[in-house]
């Protein structure tokens, strides 16, 4: 028996319903979507900080919530873990004939283009749109960006970065029209536009603005701290300081980070 094959034989004795653990067996595939969400962003989190070690830690979590969804489905006679694997396989190599049938070798870029087309016409009957199928419940530049990728799988986007600058440009320009109208409906939807075009001007770097937006947000969190330190060391309340004597102590601490 294998490590995968132990795991799944611990799950099916914490749901025996006759001697199994009591929190296990009164779980469901809705009462684990908190827990579920949590363990990914967990996995996510060591992956940024590369802490390898955290990471296995946090995959086998991760695991354990699939196969934990499996054997829920199994016990409802609607599929098991056999035929979730076998589903993927099965995928794997549809999508990528690149590979299993070695007809041609192509980019990654052609590879995404690829997939995206191939899962259109498996979805056909559920899917009307290339755009279909995206989560809603993601974080909203991580939807963007996925809506913005199948639509370029089938050539609706731009060869070159320059018109994504031209774009950012003047969709800022509306934004600030937007703003001295004081049409605060307008300013919500030029917002929108804006953020748009960044997660774009990010896609065509090759990196993700959801990533992007999160290492400032920690560099953010580590300078503010900083100030925050350095006045309770000082022993001086930071509220009644002026915005310039934060700010000078900001780049402070945003020079200590680069030097």
């Amino acid at each position: 028996m294998n490590e995968f094959e132990r795991l799944v034989k611990i799950i099916e004795r914490l749901r025996n319903p006759k001697d199994g653990c009591p929190w296990d067996i009164k779980q469901t595939h809705r009462s684990l979507i908190p827990n579920f969400i949590e363990e990914l962003y967990e996995c996510i989190e060591a992956i940024e900080n590369d802490d390898f070690e955290h990471l296995s830690e946090e995959l086998g979590d991760l695991l354990l919530h699939i196969v934990m969804q499996a054997q829920i489905a199994k016990e409802n006679d609607k599929f098991d873990i056999d035929s979730v694997s076998k589903k993927i396989s099965d995928k794997l190599v549809l999508r990528h004939p690149h590979v299993f049938d070695k007809k041609n070798s192509i980019s990654s870029e052609e590879v995404q283009k690829n997939w995206e087309r191939i899962k259109l016409d498996e979805k056909k009957a559920t899917r009307k749109s290339v755009i279909d199928g995206i989560p809603r419940a993601m974080p909203k530049l991580i939807v963007a960006q996925r809506m913005q990728e199948k639509a370029a799988s089938i050539g609706f986007d731009w060869k070159a970065i320059e018109p994504v600058f031209e774009k950012l440009e003047e969709e800022l320009q509306e934004f600030e029209e937007a703003y001295r109208e004081n049409d605060m409906e307008a300013i919500q939807d030029e917002m929108g536009d804006l953020l748009f075009t960044l997660v774009n001007v990010s896609r065509k770097l090759g990196f993700d603005a959801e990533s992007a937006l999160n290492r400032t947000i920690k560099k953010f969190e580590r300078r503010f701290k900083i100030v925050e330190k350095h006045y309770k060391n000082n022993k001086e309340n930071m509220q009644e300081k002026t915005l310039e004597q934060l700010d000078e102590i900001w780049d402070i601490a945003k020079q200590g980070e680069k030097s």
